[in-house]
């Protein structure tokens, strides 16, 4: 399967709105992080991206929790994927390590309008809700031998703690596609 990347929504776009459940079927909202940064990344179970950086997710969660609300969101068609249905879910949250809320996008709605298109597909938002990183975790991909160390997302988390501008040197993320429910693909997924 060929990797798909991400679609580097324009930089200051405001956050998508968004109430999602986790996968036990607690609500969770875009509002619930207002007032500080806000990382949303959208991964799923059984993608080899993901699951070659899901460590290093689990790191990122632990190390920003208290700073950076985070939200992980899982858009794949669940009847299609059964792997990532939300009983799996809490199973690879428990395995990974999550500490951040992981959601149920099942409409896909909440994709759409973050114009993901990759797992994983990272969103990094200052504390106004102003989109300031879209792109990669870091340059390791399954195979290349590069170590996995999120530097990418890292940076622009400093940045952002710090009140400094993020680099606008941005590389889109590379992933698996989201799988989209028949026939509702997206415009920005079609090619």
């Amino acid at each position: 399967m060929p990797a798909v990347s991400s679609t580097m929504l324009k930089l200051g776009s405001a956050a998508p709105d968004f109430v999602l459940p986790d996968f036990a079927g607690k609500n969770v909202a875009r509002a619930d992080f207002s007032g500080r940064p806000l990382l949303v990344m959208f991964i799923c179970n059984h993608c080899p991206f993901v699951k070659h950086v899901r460590h290093e997710l689990a790191r990122l969660g632990k190390d920003y929790a208290q700073r950076v609300g985070i939200a992980a969101i899982n858009a794949n068609d669940a009847e299609r994927y059964p792997d990532d249905a939300p009983a799996r879910m809490a199973e690879e949250a428990r395995a990974a390590g999550y500490t951040f809320p992981y959601l149920v996008d099942a409409t896909q709605d909440v994709a759409r309008s973050y114009r993901a298109a990759c797992t994983p597909d990272f969103f990094l938002f200052d504390k106004s809700q102003r989109l300031v990183y879209r792109g990669q975790l870091d340059g390791s991909r399954p195979g290349n031998a590069v170590p996995v160390s999120g530097a990418d997302l890292r940076a622009a988390l400093e940045a952002v703690l710090a009140g400094q501008p993020v680099s606008t040197d941005q590389k889109p993320s590379l992933g698996c596609n989201i799988k989209w429910k028949p026939g509702h693909e997206p415009d920005h997924a079609k090619g």
